[in-house]
């Protein structure tokens, strides 16, 4: 007699956050895009990405600003309820903005509340190791899944000297893997890794039971990340670590410039577009 099998990640009704570490557990690569709004929540959860998240790069994909650092709580939630009410399958994480957690657990834990009653959250991400591991333990005690955040963290830029690789050197990959493995302790179900080298990331993806998933670490990390404008190709820039999987910025561009020149020359609105008394 067959014994029932377990479903794959791809195959979930709804991914949830156990199903994460079963992925791992299989061999399962995870995937991950952010979303911002429900238009495009609803075409990636169509395309079956596992997580969707609604990150604080909102700010400097989204509104305008050179970085993540002005974004307020508000502005996330909005994010989030937009893009959870189009989600059907995919899990839907949202990031924890800078200012918002980093003075106590009870300041974490009060931010991560309101993402998840007022925004729809499933999951939140703080960045930081083990300066936060008291702020993940408390929001996890209440139930709140959270997801770590190891390596770049943007939020802390102007202290990192901007975009730099972390973990470079043995120094500072044993500090990376003492992290990653005090996030894991306190409770975290994912450690996202950004801007690691790949044997750095390979290590720590090795030496934790729950998953890690990578931007710009390899290919070793159990699931990737990316950020949707620049695997979608809508600017004239995106990192190195980013593979644009499609030109979608020209082609809207494209769009836009034959509207404008079908309505100056009264191609459009045609008869066919026209309502008849």
């Amino acid at each position: 007699m067959n014994q029932p099998t377990t479903p794959s990640v791809a195959d979930r009704k709804r991914v949830r956050v156990h199903h994460l570490t079963e992925a791992k557990a299989a061999g399962e690569k995870l995937t991950m895009l952010t979303a911002y709004d429900g238009p495009t929540a609803r075409i990636f959860d169509a395309a079956g990405v596992d997580m969707l998240l609604v990150g604080d790069s909102v700010g400097d994909n989204m509104l305008g600003h050179a970085n993540t650092i002005p974004v307020t709580v508000d502005e996330m939630i909005v994010a989030a309820r937009s893009v959870t009410r189009a989600a059907r399958r995919a899990l839907v994480l949202v990031d924890l903005p800078f200012g918002s957690y980093e003075a106590s657990p009870a300041q974490a834990h009060a931010t991560a509340v309101r993402l998840l009653k007022e925004g729809g959250a499933h999951a939140v991400k703080i960045e930081g190791g083990t300066r936060v591991a008291p702020h993940l333990r408390l929001m996890v005690e209440s139930g709140i899944p959270v997801f770590g955040h190891l390596g770049f963290t943007p939020q802390s830029e102007n202290t990192l000297g901007g975009h730099r690789v972390q973990g470079r050197g043995d120094d500072a990959a044993a500090r990376l893997l003492e992290d990653a493995l005090a996030l894991e302790e306190a409770g975290a179900c994912a450690v996202v890794l950004e801007m690691v080298p790949g044997p750095v990331a390979e290590r720590v993806s090795a030496a934790l039971a729950v998953p890690t998933i990578g931007i710009g670490a390899g290919t070793a990390c159990d699931g990737q990340v990316l950020v949707w404008t620049d695997m979608a190709g809508m600017g004239p820039w995106s990192p190195r670590f980013a593979r644009r999987f499609a030109e979608i910025g020209a082609a809207l561009e494209s769009a836009a410039s034959d509207y404008v020149t079908a309505v100056r020359s009264t191609e459009f609105p045609a008869p066919e577009h026209t309502f008849e008394t």
